[in-house]
């Protein structure tokens, strides 16, 4: 929940201030009642009430008030909606490295079957693409809302080659921006959430690999598309190759320069149950709208609630409203 005009939330001062004023009054009243030593003008002066009852008329009162500040502030809450032209391209690592079984029972299975589990829960309508890459960069699929055709390309991944991170970047913003505007020239939205399990190491013809990153990340930001991105596998991965071992340590750093570049956001996983849960987090933001929704009405209708518990206690136990 959020607060649309948080200044008057300093209004929250006059409830408290009652509160203090009530206890005053109530400890001085009570020394004013000891002055007296006659029983009977004891009685007159502080007659006998219910104990808390008493107390319930007040209490109500400056509750009710609480939530009429509150709802001056318009309070709202976050809600999503889910965008039908919303595009999300999937893009995964299928270098050599994911063949690493420092996850089980590899880098590569765990990670098909959570990239399956994420594309099947996206929303109805959302079009989702499928991106490969290992020392090359391929459409596997282009942004479709058939889910069966993005499931049945994760199923034919295999690992081998370098890791091309920059020419699938291109290849993705590519195909969101390849998305059909709507009538009236507005642009789909798109994002897209990069997986690997190393750090690049393959860059464009006539560039270094800092300036291949650079360029596509600019790329990324111009076309307003937002790279959210997976670190997966563990420091202690290891593949063997023709009789030796090589470590392929998760890079991290680099897919949260990614992310932080284009505004998205990074992630890290070291097993096929986290990935899972990361996937499930991104799964919640892509493909919808995020906005607020006024719920002032909920914050008056308590508030008037406990005026009417205020009302009617004091009246019952008090025998008056003031």
């Amino acid at each position: 929940m959020t607060f649309l005009v948080t200044w008057r939330l300093a209004f929250v001062a006059i409830p408290a201030v009652l509160l203090l004023a009530y206890l005053l009054a109530e400890r001085s009243r009570r020394q004013a009642a000891v002055r007296f030593s006659s029983v009977d003008l004891l009685a007159s002066v502080a007659p006998r009430r219910p104990g808390w009852q008493r107390h319930v008329p007040t209490a109500a009162f400056l509750c009710a008030m609480l939530m009429f500040v509150l709802a001056f502030a318009q309070p709202s809450r976050v809600v999503r909606t889910p965008n039908p032209r919303a595009t999300v391209i999937l893009t995964l690592d299928t270098s050599g490295s994911m063949i690493a079984t420092d996850v089980s029972p590899s880098r590569l299975d765990a990670a098909q079957q959570a990239a399956r589990q994420f594309v099947q829960a996206l929303p109805k309508g959302v079009q989702v693409g499928l991106v490969q890459f290992s020392s090359t960069a391929n459409v596997l699929v282009a942004p479709t809302s058939d889910r069966s055709s993005v499931t049945a390309a994760i199923d034919s991944l295999r690992a081998q080659g370098g890791t091309a991170t920059a020419a699938a970047i291109k290849l993705s913003v590519q195909a969101v921006e390849a998305v059909p505007v709507a009538k009236g020239g507005q642009k789909a939205p798109g994002a897209i959430v990069l997986m690997s399990d190393g750090s690049p190491n393959i860059p464009e013809p006539g560039m270094s690999l800092s300036q291949s990153l650079s360029t596509e990340e600019a790329a990324a930001r111009r076309a307003g598309v937002k790279i959210n991105t997976i670190a997966f596998g563990t420091a202690n991965g290891i593949v063997t190759i023709s009789g030796e071992t090589i470590p392929v340590p998760a890079d991290p750093a680099a897919m949260a320069r990614i992310a932080s570049s284009t505004g998205g956001h990074t992630f890290s996983a070291q097993s096929s149950g986290q990935l899972k849960s990361v996937y499930d987090e991104i799964g919640r933001a892509v493909g919808y709208d995020v906005g607020h929704r006024d719920i002032t009405a909920w914050f008056i209708a308590i508030a008037l609630a406990l005026m009417a518990l205020a009302g009617g206690a004091a009246l019952l136990w008090n025998q008056r409203l003031v």
